[in-house]
């Protein structure tokens, strides 16, 4: 199965590609599409849709594995960042590919083991379970890498059904 993970942001979206066939990972592409901070809020959606839409049209995912985003302070920050999600969605759905969502205490159990595990553990476990030489940079890459790996250990359970958006 071919995942894509996506941490969204209007900054930056990190981006992540991974096949996940009889339990052994094969890592495709990672990285991350940045917007330029002085440009029209419309224009930088529209970067990241195409963006988005360009690497669903090369690799061809069987799944999306999305950040859920909740939001305790900066509104501001949370309006920005849900509205690149959706384009993100959007181009999902647009390319017939099913989008699955995890919140960050999901993704740290699946990928660490453990909900509660720091950052900088999450993105040991990401270079360990693809056998990469180095973390994955920009962390925002780390994290969708994250993301496509969380799907990949729930994707054959019916969780990965409740974290279906529709």
């Amino acid at each position: 199965m071919v995942i894509m993970g996506i941490d969204p942001g209007l900054a930056t979206v990190g981006c992540g590609v991974v096949d996940f066939t009889k339990n052994r990972f094969t890592l495709f592409s990672y990285g991350a599409v940045r917007t330029e901070a002085h440009t029209a809020v419309c224009c930088r959606l529209e970067k990241i849709y195409d963006d988005i839409t360009e690497l669903i049209q090369k690799f061809k995912p069987e799944a999306i594995s999305i950040e859920k985003i909740f939001f305790n302070s900066n509104q501001k920050t949370a309006i920005d960042v849900s509205q690149a999600r959706g384009v993100c969605v959007l181009a999902a759905q647009k390319n017939q590919v099913p989008v699955f969502e995890y919140t960050p205490l999901q993704v740290k159990q699946s990928v660490v083991g453990y909900g509660r595990a720091q950052k900088c553990q999450v993105e040991e476990m990401v270079k360990v379970l693809l056998a990469l030489s180095e973390i994955p940079k920009p962390d925002d890459a780390a994290d969708a890498l994250a993301l496509a790996i969380c799907h990949a250990h729930t994707s054959g359970s019916i969780m990965s059904y409740l974290r279906r958006v529709k």
